[in-house]
């Protein structure tokens, strides 16, 4: 198994979260993180020359908020446009799904064609599936099947969003979790949920996967774990769709964005969550950004994403060349993630006697540079 390590990967792809560009001053997030809204189309651009630099990833996946809510709505448009075409300049497929800040922005049928999302039905539906080898299936999901925002004010879908709502939180402000404890503060208007259709369109799908002996990438803007993220930016019925998930032993990688800081957690089910760092919050005139690359091979799925955020979960190589201590960082990290995934009930038990212990080893072997995940 370990001799494989050497092998040439099945594929690689580029991934980057959180763009949310506007052309307005600097801000901060209602928790006070500084947010750069025109550098994020900087941070983009390196990205985009890193992916194009390697020269073999497959594809490049965005996950989702590329334009941000306080864009001024008469830019939506035209912000989106060209957003849209930066990653074009990438020489490849690009992959899209939506985020809610995509939805506070433009409406579905808008935003759909302009990031090449494929419509399953006449309802603006943004999940879709492709495989990149014969070997391996990719899934996006899309978190605001179920949402307040995004479908027409008196849509089946944004009544029932509101009525989730109204059920789960008494705030009058929708999008304050004020109040609400542990994952339930997750039912905040800026989440959303997973329709039956789309859980029934999953099963089917996993189910194929097994047929034909595939494993399987989720992707989904909003977080599928609450070990990977804070509590307040969870898909609704995230429960029900890992569930489906790990019905079937097909699913190795949920990949997510939202939640902003990153975060990393192996389930129950031994699948891993990884949600990414937003490249809004890189600050500028520094040589690290937030985004990565991703070599995945038989069993092993080799993570890079490297954020400019020390504090918290990555850093990236792609553009900085690392020092010494770095280098014996990178070795300590990988021995320590390829001990973790080599033996899953070391982290479970870890993370069951104390999470908060389990979460300041992750960030302490994690914070400068990778994550090397073993299937």
């Amino acid at each position: 198994m370990m001799g494989s390590v050497t092998t040439q990967p099945l594929f690689s792809f580029g991934v980057i979260a959180d763009v949310q560009y506007a052309d307005i001053p600097d801000g901060r997030s209602f928790l006070g993180t500084p947010r750069y809204y025109r550098n994020s189309i900087l941070v983009l651009q390196k990205a985009v020359q890193a992916w194009n630099q390697h020269g073999n990833l497959k594809f490049v996946i965005n996950m989702g908020d590329i334009v941000d809510g306080f864009c001024p709505k008469d830019q939506s448009l035209s912000a989106t446009k060209k957003l849209v075409n930066e990653f074009d300049n990438f020489q490849g497929p690009v992959y899209h799904m939506i985020g809610n800040h995509c939805l506070y922005n433009l409406p579905r049928q808008e935003l759909l064609p302009l990031l090449n999302i494929p419509r399953r039905d006449d309802d603006n539906n943004a999940y879709y599936d492709f495989s990149p080898t014969p070997e391996y299936r990719v899934v996006v999901l899309d978190g605001y099947d179920i949402s307040a925002v995004g479908w027409p004010e008196d849509h089946p879908k944004t009544l029932a969003a509101l009525k989730i709502l109204e059920e789960k939180n008494p705030n009058l402000e929708k999008n304050s979790p004020e109040g609400l404890v542990d994952v339930e503060r997750r039912f905040v208007k800026y989440n959303g949920g997973v329709g039956e259709k789309q859980l029934e369109w999953l099963d089917g799908v996993l189910g194929d996967a097994t047929e034909l002996n595939q494993k399987v990438i989720v992707c989904g803007h909003v977080p599928m774990s609450p070990g990977a993220a804070s509590k307040a930016a969870l898909l609704w019925n995230f429960d029900e769709v890992m569930s489906v998930i790990h019905k079937y032993d097909v699913v190795k990688v949920c990949l997510s964005g939202h939640d902003h800081k990153g975060g990393y957690f192996v389930d129950s089910h031994g699948v891993h969550h990884r949600s990414l760092e937003a490249a809004l919050e890189c600050p500028p005139g520094i040589k690290i950004f937030c985004f990565g690359m991703l070599r995945v091979r038989d069993r092993h799925f080799v993570f890079r994403f490297r954020c400019s955020r020390p504090a918290l979960v990555s850093g990236v190589a792609f553009v900085h060349p690392m020092s010494v201590w770095l280098c014996i960082w990178e070795v300590m990290a990988s021995i320590a993630f390829a001990s973790l995934a080599l033996f899953p009930g070391i982290g479970v038990l870890v993370n069951a006697i104390s999470p908060a212990l389990f979460d300041r080893c992750f960030k302490f072997f994690s914070s400068p540079s990778t994550l090397d995940l073993i299937l």
